[in-house]
């Protein structure tokens, strides 16, 4: 799920801010969280993912720009992905949502009001207590990371009070809670394919009250774990603490479900890239054109040229497009079978009969990109059975107002099985097919060694951190330590 990050004074102060301590070992080189898609070993289904996307996309551009987007998503290992760490001392287990377009870290409080037992899947959640850890403590209103997100010292601000947040959402849902520090524990790669046990001290949101989704024993985790594009993401405070490079990527793997999540630098497979659109709040890039079969659409309207801004993000199932582009695009994937009739089925699918080969009957879609990097969508992704039909996982964005009526979104659709590179430090992102169910090669920045990192399992039951259970969806840190002390 995507957060919208709201900032306002105390007592309702929402910050965030992520630092990683070095542990007692010198050579300290990564940090693995286990990962895992919400909605793997599920069939494909567009209605069942309606409602993920319907919220997701409400808040996904709320800087300034308003799109309220509908739809559903193939849940074979795309949607929302979900990591399992370790917080306190001793550490206890929790499932948190990995999602490239959120900002902040949080967890449910042992004071949370009516947050579920139980959460999606059954997995059994728990709730973060401070006091029941030697290493917890309590983040005040007074503290120089919280006037820094503040803009300034916290109105209203008395001694020992608690720095609190207010995140709020699009679709009216909410989490509010506070601040507080605490060890996080992870697995640090420490070779090829190997890990080793590692903790580091990170300043997290203790939600006390959530709403909608967050509170629902069918959707729910335990919190929420941002890679977003912000100064308050936990890539770029890693980043700016001096921890990693401003580097990570995944691989969602659309077959076999999980995949890998990398933070640091990716060596192999080698991934072409394109500039992101600077002063963008998300990770977006310019589509130049796109490829329907053999035939070229016209993306050219009203004199705008034939750039249009695209949204990439790996927590949104679908591919949301223009009413420009949406039915020219539907029309040319049908034009080759003119036998068959499109109709609407709950009032939002496009779909028609068919039983053949899909990938023989359709052709391709492709996207293509500044610096000759392209996205190649196949039948088999953008088709997906609905009762007795298939239907178009493309969906219409349904807007037309000037602001907005040019900006793709491209969800799980298009980018599972496809190695993705986000590169802050260059503002480049980059994609190439890839076999995300092998391996990839990531630098140590310290050493300049070079580690494979796989993809494994997270199980349904167990514990992760008495076992050193590797999952199967890997967030992979490669960790340098420079001079200084920490």
């Amino acid at each position: 799920m995507t957060l919208i990050t709201t900032y306002i004074s105390f007592p309702f102060l929402l910050l965030i801010t992520v630092s990683v301590a070095a542990t007692s070992n010198s050579d300290f080189s990564g940090a693995v969280f286990g990962v895992n898609s919400k909605f793997s070993g599920k069939e494909r289904s567009l209605t069942l993912f309606k409602a993920h996307d319907d919220i997701r996309h409400l808040q996904i551009l709320a800087s300034g720009v308003d799109i309220p987007l509908g739809g559903t998503g193939r849940p074979n290992a795309v949607g929302l992905y979900y990591a399992k760490i370790g917080i306190g001392t001793p550490p206890k287990e929790y499932y948190v949502q990995v999602d490239t377009g959120s900002n902040i870290m949080w967890v449910n409080c042992i004071d949370c009001i009516e947050c579920p037992k139980r959460g999606y899947h059954g997995l059994e959640l728990t709730q973060y207590d401070p006091v029941d850890s030697f290493t917890g403590k309590l983040v005040t209103c007074s503290s120089e990371f919280c006037a820094e997100i503040n803009g300034g010292a916290v109105s209203g601000c008395t001694a020992n009070a608690s720095c609190l947040y207010n995140e709020n959402y699009g679709d009216g849902s909410y989490s509010i809670g506070y601040f507080v520090m605490d060890a996080v524990q992870y697995d640090s790669v420490s070779g090829d394919l190997e890990t080793k046990l590692a903790n580091g001290s990170v300043t997290f949101g203790c939600g006390v009250r959530q709403s909608s989704n967050l509170a629902s024993p069918e959707e729910a985790l335990d919190g929420i774990l941002g890679f977003g594009k912000s100064n308050s993401s936990i890539i770029s405070q890693l980043a700016s603490s001096g921890k990693v490079k401003k580097m990570f990527a995944h691989c969602l793997d659309g077959d076999n479900g999980g995949g890998i999540f990398a933070i640091g630098h990716v060596v192999q497979p080698k991934v072409n890239s394109t500039p992101l659109i600077s002063d963008e709040p998300h990770y977006s890039a310019n589509v130049t054109g796109i490829r329907v079969g053999f035939q070229f659409l016209n993306l050219s309207t009203n004199g705008t040229g034939d750039n249009r801004k695209t949204i990439i993000d790996c927590g949104t199932t679908l591919a949301y497009l223009p009413d420009a582009i949406y039915k020219p695009l539907v029309n040319e994937i049908v034009a080759g079978q003119p036998e068959l009739r499109l109709r609407t089925l709950h009032d939002q699918y496009t779909c028609f009969e068919y039983y053949g080969s899909v990938d023989d009957g359709f052709p391709a879609v492709t996207f293509y990109f500044e610096n000759s990097l392209f996205l190649k969508v196949y039948p088999h992704d953008y088709l997906f059975p609905v009762e007795d039909f298939l239907c178009f996982g493309w969906q219409n964005n349904g807007l037309t107002s000037s602001s907005t009526m040019d900006t793709i979104l491209l969800g799980d659709l298009v980018l599972s099985n496809k190695l993705v590179l986000y590169d802050l430090e260059n503002q480049t992102i980059g994609w190439t097919e890839y076999n995300c169910s092998s391996n990839i090669k990531l630098r140590d920045e310290n050493t300049g060694s070079v580690h494979l990192v796989g993809a494994h399992s997270i199980p349904s039951a167990g514990s992760w951190i008495a076992h050193g259970y590797l999952p199967s969806f890997l967030i992979v840190a490669l960790v340098y330590l420079n001079s200084r002390d920490y």
